[in-house]
């Protein structure tokens, strides 16, 4: 789905009211597009981004898709080599815009010292290059946007990098940070930048919306619940195959619980391809809504153990570490865990 694609309806919302406001000049030059992951702000910001550098005469028709702006804005292109988050998706969906006033900060690679490395924060350097940019005259039309993401990645010193743009904002830059996880930044920056908030939609809505993508009524309503509410999460376990995941992992964590299956041949078939983080959200997923249903303290205390446990696990298996050792381990603790309500057990 291209960036310009047409909105779900929370995203025009969020669309409508932050043109709104910068047509009323109601924006500040820093804005925080915070809220669950996937519901669209990133595609939201890069179509704002758009409209506040396109150089159509009417506010009514911006962005007007016409323009040598929106041209230029349109034209994309992936760097070499292909900038990736730690969990492998791209950094930037849609490439880097051919629009010189347009700057998209994200997990770059550190090219020096050699060798080339993938970064897995938001470093100083290029927040520094970003201020640099954001500094000069704008080459067409009299703004510049600037947009990080996600910018709960920015290392420490990135983040009292940025501070100082904040404070010393320049007429006619934009500013606008993403982040799924807005705690995560320092109270300072939170305090400077006006807030853009995406929240769940109504449950009919969300469910008209997975209709429109072509998923059946049954199929949509039962992901949907699975995904707590969560349209873009049910979308995308409905196109990946990710509601079949998550019923082969609650079979399995059935059977580990009523000590049907072994822990570790279960760990060497959850970690035998490259499903095993998914694998691992699913379950962990899966515990929290069964603690939601339970009214054994001590239950709920373990299932909560064990969320974070499996959390913990995920990082895990991005170092080094042999990937079913640290899964059997989490298998052996489900067992106790949840093991319990089929043994009949009370405390």
């Amino acid at each position: 789905m291209s960036f310009d694609a047409p909105f779900a309806p929370w995203q025009q919302r969020a669309f409508e009211h932050a043109a709104a406001a910068i047509d009323a000049g109601r924006m500040g030059h820093a804005l925080l597009f915070c809220g669950p992951a996937m519901l669209g702000k990133r595609r939201v910001a890069e179509r704002l981004a758009q409209r506040v550098l396109c150089l159509s005469p009417d506010p009514a028709a911006r962005p007007c898709g016409q323009c040598r702006a929106c041209a230029l804005y349109r034209s994309r292109s992936q760097k070499d080599p292909q900038e990736q988050r730690p969990d492998g998706s791209l950094s930037h969906p849609w490439g880097h815009p051919g629009h010189p006033d347009a700057i998209f900060v994200g997990h770059a690679w550190r090219l020096t010292p050699s060798p080339p490395r993938q970064m897995t924060v938001i470093p100083v350097d290029q927040v520094r290059e970003l201020s640099t940019r954001l500094s000069t005259t704008p080459q067409y039309g009299d703004a510049k946007v600037a947009i990080i993401d996600p910018a709960d990645d920015m290392n420490d010193a990135a983040a009292n990098a940025l501070l100082k743009t904040l404070e010393e904002p320049v007429p006619g830059r934009y500013l606008w940070l993403l982040s799924a996880h807005p705690a995560r930044l320092p109270a300072t920056i939170r305090s400077r930048c006006q807030r853009l908030e995406f929240r769940l939609p109504p449950a009919d809505e969300a469910v008209a919306w997975l209709r429109a993508q072509g998923h059946a009524d049954q199929a949509a309503t039962e992901a949907l619940a699975a995904a707590h509410g969560h349209p873009g999460l049910a979308d995308a376990w409905l196109r990946d195959g990710g509601m079949a995941l998550r019923r082969e992992v609650a079979a399995d964590l059935a059977k580990l619980a009523a000590n049907a299956a072994s822990p570790l041949e279960t760990a060497k078939a959850w970690t035998a391809d490259d499903l095993a983080m998914q694998r691992l959200l699913h379950a962990a997923d899966l515990a929290r809504d069964e603690a939601a249903g339970l009214t054994d303290p001590a239950r709920i205390r373990k299932l909560a153990a064990w969320f974070d446990g499996a959390n913990r696990t995920r990082e895990l298996l991005r170092s080094t570490i042999r990937a079913d050792l640290a899964v059997v381990d989490l298998l052996l603790a489900w067992r106790d865990a949840a093991g319990d309500k089929t043994r009949g057990v009370t405390r």
